[in-house]
């Protein structure tokens, strides 16, 4: 679907939220036209419903977790309705207590964009008003400053989720564009009233997946953005390395019809598509001839590159199919009730349970960021044969230029540029440990079991940012490789990406500074800069199971 026929509103019913909406939304400065959220009339409806509800259930006055009942190992404490709003007030004031850095603004975009979503499902008992004075504050880009740490994944992300309801309240500090203002200063400036919030509705605010969720939506996004990085890495170095292109035939991964494998070797075979650089079997038995008269010899060049190379795709698609069901995972976790307790108009009862368990999230974060680090090893792989005149091909050490023979033994070129990459991609590995398996009993053993989710999804963010910063080394080292090698000889589209790398890094003619080349590479890859000049853009959407 093209950006420029994407409807500028979004209308929240609970149950057809894409994850292409929250990136939309989450980075305004991608979505064209910019976008807006709003409650559909029929969730609207609903919600007004699951209200009455609670009312005549609290007139009962009968114990309801949350509602009329303390929170978590306080459930026996049971009050009396008239101090039912209070309680959620005081619910709102004990979990500020977040710590760490405060959470990137397309993050809490996204959390503000699912939280209300959750809600419209009309299941939690909150106000219609609640959840529309939810979506004016993202509408206005008033955004709380809510802190990364603090949440277990279980019981809902209730410290970082408190952060946004006090917003609502009118309390705190938001970031509004490039400025932090009290909150209540915001509100006024934007004409939006502070609410006073209801039974059930603190905890209907707080107590949900939300948070953890938009770290997981945004890092399978940039993950999907990594893969097809990688695969424009690859076809790099494999024409720097005059590789064997028939390892990504088409017969050879039909063979083993792992979708994202079958897709990665297509997608290269399209990147190398013109290559006078890379060869194929055939071309290599040609220069090689027959061995005729003998027993042996050591042939002089290989009819099989490196795993790092030939095996790319059976890497790189693990993570294109990782991706393939952790996007439809994550589909499901943002059209879902993921508070407690829920109530059901139809059945006139509350439901007490666990919906705000990001088990699912959890697991999906682990997965894709172990796919994700594999795909920085992987990278730093293909660096290193680059770099290693034993192994290039006749490319010269640490990829010096020729031209500085007069200034022999005063440049060292790329190796500085592979020991970051290396150092690097150690974290990367290191952050891909799974978190889900650290859970913590808390709460007077009430929460004795928890997803850990939230640490698993900011990893997951983490390891992005790393592999794409290997990437952007790898890339760097390639096109050096490539101006060495003869770049009129190159694919029409890897010379394309080399244009546009180029335009933001020049030619290492001699020893000097790189940090802002791999910082201006990295954001070619981030914002899909890098997709586009391939002619891959459309590789970073969502699978089609998933929109």
């Amino acid at each position: 679907m093209n950006d420029w026929t994407a409807p500028s509103r979004i209308a929240l019913d609970g149950s057809s939220l894409t994850l292409r909406d929250i990136v939309r939304l989450a980075r305004p400065e991608e979505a064209r036209p910019p976008v807006a959220a709003v409650l559909d009339p029929a969730a609207a409806r609903a919600a007004e419903a699951s209200v009455g509800l609670r009312d005549r259930l609290m007139a009962e006055r009968r114990p309801i977790y949350g509602v009329t009942t303390g929170f978590g190992d306080s459930v026996t404490n049971q009050i009396s309705p008239e101090r039912a709003a209070q309680l959620q007030h005081n619910l709102i004031r004990y979990h500020l207590n977040g710590v760490g850095p405060n959470a990137p603004a397309d993050v809490v975009r996204a959390t503000l964009l699912i939280r209300a979503n959750c809600l419209a499902l009309g299941n939690s008992g909150i106000r219609p008003l609640v959840v529309d004075r939810l979506l004016a504050h993202l509408n206005a880009d008033i955004l709380p400053l809510v802190p990364e740490r603090g949440s277990l994944g279980a019981s809902g992300d209730l410290v970082p989720l408190c952060y946004v309801a006090a917003t609502l309240l009118g309390d705190g500090d938001a970031q509004v564009g490039k400025h932090v203002l009290p909150v209540a200063e915001a509100q006024r400036e934007a004409g939006i009233a502070p609410v006073a919030l209801e039974a059930k509705e603190g905890l209907a605010l707080i107590n949900g997946t939300s948070f953890t969720t938009a770290f997981a939506v945004l890092a399978a996004h940039d993950a999907a953005g990594i893969a097809t990085a990688a695969e424009i890495v690859t076809a790099f170095v494999s024409e720097a390395l005059l590789g064997n292109a028939s390892h990504f035939a088409e017969f050879l991964h039909r063979a083993k019809p792992h979708p994202g494998q079958v897709a990665s070797a297509a997608h290269l075979r399209r990147l190398l598509a013109g290559s006078r650089l890379s060869t194929t079997y055939e071309e290599i038995l040609a220069e090689a001839g027959r061995l005729v008269g003998r027993d042996f010899r050591e042939l002089e060049v290989r009819i099989q590159d490196h795993y790092s190379v030939r095996c790319a795709p059976q890497v790189i698609g693990v993570l294109r199919d990782t991706l393939s069901w952790v996007e439809p995972w994550l589909t499901t976790e943002v059209n879902a009730s993921t508070d407690n307790p829920l109530f059901s108009v139809d059945e006139e009862r509350p439901h007490h349970g666990g919906n705000f368990y990001a088990g699912h999230v959890g697991q999906a974060m682990d997965s894709l960021k172990t796919a994700t680090a594999n795909i920085a090893d992987l990278l730093d792989r293909q660096l290193a044969l680059i770099i290693d005149p034993k192994f290039s091909g006749g490319l010269p050490a640490n990829l010096v230029p020729p031209e500085l023979s007069a200034e022999a033994g005063l440049h060292h070129g790329f190796k500085g540029m592979q020991i970051a990459a290396s150092a690097v991609t150690a974290e990367a590995l290191k952050t891909a440990l799974p978190a889900t398996v650290f859970s913590r009993s808390t709460e007077a053993h009430n929460q004795d079991k928890v997803s850990m989710a939230t640490t698993a999804a900011r990893d997951a963010r983490t390891v992005n940012e790393l592999t794409g910063q290997v990437a952007a080394i790898a890339l760097l080292a390639a096109a050096q490789a490539l101006d060495l090698r003869g770049l009129d000889r190159a694919a029409p589209r890897t010379r394309a990406v080399h244009a546009l790398i180029r335009a933001h890094a020049p030619y290492a003619d001699r020893d000097r500074r790189m940090d802002q080349d791999i910082a201006a590479v990295a954001r070619l890859i981030s914002d899909g800069s890098l997709a586009r000049a391939a002619g891959t853009a459309d590789e970073r959407e969502p699978h089609a199971a998933a929109s």
